[in-house]
């Protein structure tokens, strides 16, 4: 990532385009972020194989 000043950049384009009226309807929505998404059969898949594992 560059560090010099671009006045090009993606993040400055964002802020001069942002609508507020957009912004303040996402935050004031009450939406549950800390319940797990229900995964498809194929989703649920093990992270970790459990013959592997050491910590039993």
């Amino acid at each position: 990532m560059s560090t010099t000043n671009n006045d090009t950049s993606d993040i400055k384009k964002a802020a001069e385009q942002v609508n507020g009226q957009e912004v303040e309807k996402n935050l004031k929505e009450n939406k549950d972020v800390d319940a797990p998404e229900q995964l498809s059969d194929a989703e649920q898949t093990s992270f970790i194989n459990d013959e592997l594992r050491t910590d039993k």
